[in-house]
């Protein structure tokens, strides 16, 4: 932070008291030119974290099973921050699209530094309601997905011996949440994988971080209001309501708030952060 600091202790025109002034200068994160991996970043979170990353001077490597509105994503990102930007549509659950994806990132760019995991959630069900198939998509989609990435992008970083690491799971990681059974249980194997990798390359220079949203306005949020408002027979607006009231901020959260969480834990600001969850719930969590 800025050191230049004014005289103190006088009394200025105004009447009040001119105690020490610090010049504003923006935070340094230590991103810029980095290469960022943002996987399902068509939209919501992700979307929210690429836009972020763009805005710190980091050249991003997009991924997302919509084509179109990847491209579309990617030519406003480029457009707007200056940065070179490249997207490709695949499935995260596709174990070879992945290999290949990022091995044509490191073509690219010369060097992968950091890598983004995200997913869209499973359907929001009870256990009686779910299927032995529900439960295998949901592996690879939310775990799995997770593997295949993190696999292909260690090498590059221990090569670098600098490297971060952000899964997005959920608040569910800690507290698990009425008719998500299928992300309440898998999730939590990602948090295991996150401690894992933590202790096992940290000697590596890579930190791997989880983050957990909570109520966060996204689509995946307005499936869920479907889904509970036809199970209580109240409509999505009071279910909406709910969920703000719940959170001691008393709203839901906006995913750049979740994006500039990810940043943080990727920039020179958290070199001494891994192996943890961090939740960006407006305090929804209710455990110490």
């Amino acid at each position: 932070m800025g050191q230049g600091l004014a005289a103190t202790g006088a009394t200025g025109a105004t009447g009040f008291s001119q105690s020490r002034i610090y010049n504003s200068v923006p935070m340094e994160t230590g991103l810029k030119n980095r290469v960022a991996i943002v996987a399902a970043s068509s939209q919501g979170l992700g979307k929210a974290t690429a836009e972020a990353f763009a805005a710190e001077g980091c050249r991003v490597a997009m991924c997302s099973r919509n084509a179109e509105a990847l491209e579309a994503v990617a030519n406003k990102i480029h457009s707007q921050h200056a940065v070179d930007v490249y997207a490709q549509a695949l499935d995260v659950t596709d174990a070879s699209a992945v290999h290949r994806f990022v091995e044509s990132v490191a073509a690219k760019f010369g060097r992968i530094d950091i890598c983004v995991t995200n997913a869209g959630g499973p359907p929001a069900k009870g256990f009686l309601a779910t299927t032995l198939e529900d439960w295998k998509k949901a592996v690879d989609l939310n775990f799995l997905s997770v593997v295949y990435f993190l696999r292909e992008v260690i090498p590059y970083m221990q090569k670098q011996h600098w490297g971060r690491i952000v899964t997005i799971t959920s608040l569910t990681t800690k507290q698990p949440i009425p008719d998500l059974v299928l992300s309440n249980a898998v999730r939590a194997a990602v948090v295991g994988l996150v401690k894992s990798l933590a202790n096992e390359f940290g000697k590596d220079g890579i930190l791997v971080n989880n983050v957990g949203p909570g109520y966060t306005a996204t689509d995946r949020l307005k499936e869920l209001a479907r889904a509970r408002s036809a199970a209580l027979g109240k409509n999505e607006k009071e279910i909406f309501e709910s969920w703000a009231a719940d959170a001691p901020l008393k709203r839901v959260g906006e995913p750049r708030e979740l994006a500039e969480t990810v940043v943080w834990l990727a920039s020179e600001r958290a070199s001494y952060i891994t192996g943890q969850t961090l939740l960006v719930d407006g305090g929804a969590y209710k455990g110490l």
